[in-house]
């Protein structure tokens, strides 16, 4: 189940990490639930809509738009009876207009996803913290792994068609830097490819792609 918000406009900029603000934001709608001590099966989009302001952050005059989905439509209720109580987000946003989105219907056949949010992969090898990137040949079977994993978490069967990949003709790939509580994290912006059923898919559309989807990464469009 998938949710689109609309604000109201920004009365202060935006900084660039307002992630861990966005993060902050969608706990609080949450409130003190065993969801902050799980696997996240849930998945939500950075602001869309709004301005450059160089060196500054950004500005959203006509308001942000942003997507919050989750497997379990227990929490997205939970969140949206909070929100029509407590619509306050950050620097002056606040939501103004909920919509419940339609799930849409995929086939069997590969999908490209666009993006909402930068796909982050990371893995711990010997103590040590690596990334992984759209150029990294193990991008794809880690991108597959932690989303079969997060399937059988919610109980799905398995799907051996299954596969995540970079799809590496977008002309504009890159790897974007973000910050959230002062850790340094990169994330490959470049949509990605699904092999698999049409609940894999659907699946996937909700949880996002990758690692941290409950921290604001690899939101699917």
């Amino acid at each position: 189940m998938r949710i689109t918000l609309k604000t109201t406009s920004n009365t202060s900029i935006i900084p660039f990490n307002y992630q861990q603000k966005m993060i902050g934001t969608i706990h609080k709608w949450i409130g003190n639930n065993e969801i902050h001590d799980k696997i996240s099966l849930y998945s939500f989009s950075w602001l869309h809509g709004g301005k450059l302001v160089k060196d500054k952050g950004f500005d959203f005059p006509e308001g942000a738009i942003f997507f919050i989905s989750f497997y379990e439509n227990k929490y997205l209720k939970i969140l949206i009876d909070t929100i029509l109580s407590d619509s306050e987000m950050f620097c002056g946003l606040e939501v103004k207009d909920i919509t419940i989105e339609k799930q849409p219907v995929f086939r069997k056949e590969p999908l490209v996803f666009r993006l909402a949010s930068p796909v982050f992969i990371k893995r711990n090898i010997d103590g040590n913290n690596k990334f992984f990137f759209y150029t990294d040949e193990e991008s794809s079977v880690l991108m597959t792994e932690t989303l079969r994993h997060k399937m059988q978490i919610a109980g799905l069967p398995d799907d051996e068609t299954l596969k995540v990949e970079f799809d590496l003709s977008y002309p504009v790939k890159q790897v974007k830097m973000v910050t959230i509580h002062g850790i340094k994290n990169k994330a490959s912006m470049c949509p990605v490819i699904i092999h698999g059923t049409p609940e894999s898919k659907l699946f996937a559309w909700t949880v996002g792609a990758g690692n941290n989807s409950g921290a604001g990464f690899g939101g699917l469009i």
